[in-house]
């Protein structure tokens, strides 16, 4: 029997997410790979990718409170799914939650067979996996991240060739010094001497070569 969310549709649900995280909100829309929530006390669209989800369940909104979610989303599709919404999305402002609570802040720029390219103010251009990404909230119309104007938020797709994988493209940066995961630990930070068989050697400001599980690489920029 196929298993789908049409009875929650509309309802206020608790959406648990991996690494005991919790949102809660009114279930918009759903798809084979990702459902959407609006958050009322925030005026906030989540769009979350069913991979990270651990249950679901409808449960008694928060203060008792009745948000009512505006007629149109901000990513719309009559089929919706994450490669869907990344597609419709390139070139909008947008938060990009990858690992626990670290958002970053900007718009994607390409949108690759397993990865994108996103674009940030703060971090400038990232290659995001995209089996990674917890959530996605668009930006509400006319607002931008930092509450920059727009020249400083001019869109600068990457002009080099990109390979179709993320692995590869990650092959692309060796004999380079690389960040990874946003350098959440000194350990991510270096030069990244050899990807292979799902392995990446990254050699420290130390001089200590970390092998890397390749799945669990989750962003890398150039610094």
């Amino acid at each position: 029997m196929l298993i789908d969310f049409t009875d929650l549709i509309g309802k206020y649900i608790e959406v648990e997410i991996s690494g005991d995280i919790f949102h809660h909100g009114i279930l918009i829309d759903y798809g084979l790979d990702i459902i959407v929530l609006y958050k009322g006390t925030t005026n906030t669209f989540f769009y979350i990718p069913f991979g990270h989800i651990q249950r679901l369940k409808e449960t008694i909104r928060e203060n008792d409170t009745s948000y009512e979610p505006p007629a149109e989303t901000p990513i719309s599709s009559e089929v919706i799914s994450l490669r869907k919404v990344l597609t419709i999305a390139k070139g909008m402002f947008v938060q990009v939650y990858v690992t626990g609570n670290k958002a970053i802040h900007g718009y994607f720029t390409s949108i690759m067979n397993d990865y994108f390219v996103f674009h940030s103010p703060i971090y400038k251009t990232i290659f995001v996996s995209m089996k990674h990404v917890k959530w996605i909230i668009p930006y509400p119309p006319n607002t931008t991240p930092y509450s920059l104007s727009n020249e400083y938020l001019p869109l600068n797709p990457v002009t080099s060739p990109l390979a179709r994988s993320f692995e590869e493209q990650l092959k692309k940066f060796e004999n380079k010094l690389v960040i990874l995961d946003g350098g959440d630990n000194p350990e991510k930070i270096g030069f990244l001497q050899k990807v292979r068989n799902n392995k990446a050697v990254l050699v420290t400001a130390e001089g200590e070569a970390i092998i890397r599980n390749f799945e669990h690489i989750k962003t890398i920029q150039l610094p």
